[in-house]
């Protein structure tokens, strides 16, 4: 198995620095992941906290161009029959929905949430969180699709993907090679709203 540690990269790179150098990349070269980084990913993703050691998680891979077409239509196709707003991202002004929305990344993985106790949801986005921090660490860019969910939660997408009817789409996600450097963007101060220390003043 191919290890986060092995490549220059990460070596070079500690969490703090992934952390804070993570971006949501939406340009992506026309190149697939690498089988076996793809395999690193999913390893990293499931090294996350886990409630009660229940590891609720599992995993869809899918590079194919054709489905990858298909479920971006279907997608746009759920969020307009939905008829929902979008929840747009602060000081974005003229939003308007990519034609593909999963930018023509060549690999989506999704972390699909076994109905396994109160806290499946929270243990996917963590495991979520770890995988996109690994691709940084590996020189990768990765994206959360949030709008895929619905339509990887349908009946028809579900059988076509072999996912037991009773899973959740949590976290659709996008990986590859940036064909850009993507901005930082800005982030408030940490909203404290208690800070109790047992300290007399």
């Amino acid at each position: 198995m191919l290890k986060l540690e092995s490549t220059a990269t990460a070596a070079a790179m500690s969490a703090v620095d992934a952390i804070y150098e993570r971006r949501s990349v939406r340009s992506y070269r026309a190149k697939t992941v690498d089988r076996r980084v793809v395999t690193a990913l999913l390893d990293a993703a499931v090294q996350a906290p886990t409630a009660m050691h229940e590891e609720p998680w599992a995993f869809v891979v899918i590079q194919d161009r054709d489905t990858l077409r298909r479920l971006s239509e279907a997608a746009l196709k759920s969020l307009r029959d939905r008829e929902t707003g979008l929840h747009l991202p602060r000081g974005s002004q003229g939003f308007t929905l990519p034609e593909n929305v999963f930018y023509d990344a060549g690999t989506l993985i999704v972390i699909y949430g076994k109905p396994l106790g109160p806290f499946v949801a929270a243990d996917c986005w963590l495991a979520a969180e770890n995988l996109m921090l690994a691709a940084r660490a590996m020189g990768l860019g990765s994206c959360v699709i949030g709008l895929a969910a619905a339509a990887l939660d349908s009946p028809e997408w579900k059988a076509e993907l072999k996912v037991p009817a009773g899973l959740t789409a949590y976290a659709p996600i996008i990986v590859g090679e940036p064909s850009a450097e993507t901005p930082a963007t800005g982030r408030r101060e940490p909203e404290v709203l208690s800070w109790r220390t047992g300290l007399s003043a």
